[in-house]
């Protein structure tokens, strides 16, 4: 290198890029210190920034948010917001989110667009844990402005997922919206999922608030023309949103209120009942409308098929033990064990039990009972 060339600040920059991509951190550092001595040149925030990241590959991260705190100072607009960048990362890393607020701050004051998303979004998650929902919204909000495809969508959902938490689905669903905008579906598929998920999941809180706004006071009797359709379609959303206790107190309400509790009923017991029977007449029918209203209705089917498949096994080894026999005990037992047959789900009881006797017995695999009692 000729003795201008060895002055020449740009020159010295990208000897010492070439030489830190090439593994020659040392002696790249070298050269942007020696940049930096030739004072304030127009590389001196590129080589500080340089310097920086070298240090801070190197291991000497103290060193390194000195040489960005040397680039920030110059002002330059691309190299300037580069090194706060790059200084708030290192704060980040080491978990001093403290730190690191303020670095994002001198990134959105530089103003440069290229590093306006991610600045804003370290910035909103910095207020949002910290409990300062306006500020995360203002932060939030910016991001989403910039238009940025990478960094608006995790702020959108971010944003909505905070409203629709203080009750404020309308608000959500304009961001969401927004963030899906930004998306190209076909190549960022799950992005597009979670946001249209969430978009979802706003239209259901909507539907929630406009269903028990429908309802009025619980205090005073329900409207006998929408009543019982409201808490149909309330009790049966709650769920959807995880608030199965809630729905629990609709349907209970409604049937606790004498100008609604005929509808409200009928409506509880579409999916099992028939409208033209009285439940009285089925024991279980009760018990079964009480499961749905609570929403234990799997539960109950589930404790159900439990008692069946032990009755079962009991009457059919009791059956195995009558095939000798005549009487009519044993035909009983054996009507009885064919009952399920004529049920989708009896080859798994037939199963189940045949499973049961091969552990009892000890013995190899035992075909299931005979239909036909042979």
């Amino acid at each position: 290198m000729s003795e201008s060339a060895a002055d020449d600040p740009a020159l010295l920059c990208e000897e010492a890029r070439s030489l830190a991509e090439n593994g020659a951190a040392r002696e790249a550092a070298l050269l942007f210190e020696r940049v930096l001595a030739l004072g304030d040149t127009p590389c001196r925030a590129q080589a500080a920034l340089g310097l920086a990241v070298v240090l801070d590959d190197g291991g000497d991260v103290e060193a390194a948010r000195e040489a960005d705190r040397a680039a920030i100072a110059t002002g330059d607009p691309e190299y300037g917001p580069r090194a706060a960048y790059h200084l708030a990362l290192t704060h980040e890393r080491a978990g001093e989110h403290e730190e690191a607020a303020p670095a994002w701050r001198v990134v959105v004051d530089f103003g440069n667009p290229a590093y306006l998303p991610p600045a804003h979004l370290a910035l909103a998650r910095l207020a949002d844990d910290a409990g300062d929902f306006e500020e995360a919204r203002g932060h939030w909000e910016a991001v989403v402005g910039t238009g940025d495809p990478e960094y608006g969508p995790p702020a959108a959902h971010d944003l909505a997922q905070r409203l629709l938490e203080r009750g404020e689905p309308a608000r959500a669903q304009r961001v969401l919206a927004a963030g899906l905008r930004l998306i190209d579906q076909d190549g960022a598929p799950y992005a597009y999922a979670r946001l249209a998920v969430a978009l979802g999941i706003s239209y259901l809180d909507q539907a929630v608030g406009a269903f028990g706004a429908a309802l009025g006071d619980p205090s005073e009797p329900a409207d006998p023309e929408v009543g019982p359709l409201a808490t149909e379609l309330l009790a049966r959303t709650l769920p959807l949103r995880g608030r199965g206790p809630e729905a629990g107190e609709v349907w209970r309400r409604g049937l606790a209120d004498p100008g609604v509790a005929g509808q409200v009923r009928a409506r509880l017991r579409r999916d099992f009942g028939d409208e033209d029977a009285d439940p009285a007449d089925l024991w279980w029918e009760p018990v079964v409308e009480q499961a749905v209203t609570d929403g234990t209705l799997p539960a109950l089917a589930g404790e159900a098929f439990g008692a069946l498949d032990h009755m079962y096994a009991l009457l059919a080894v009791r059956r195995a033990g009558e095939q000798e026999r005549a009487g009519g005990a044993g035909e009983a037992i054996g009507d009885a064990v064919r009952v399920p047959d004529g049920y989708p789900w009896g080859p798994l009881l037939h199963e189940s039990f045949a499973e049961r006797l091969r552990l009892a017995t000890g013995g190899p695999a035992v075909p299931p009972p005979d239909p036909a009692g042979a």
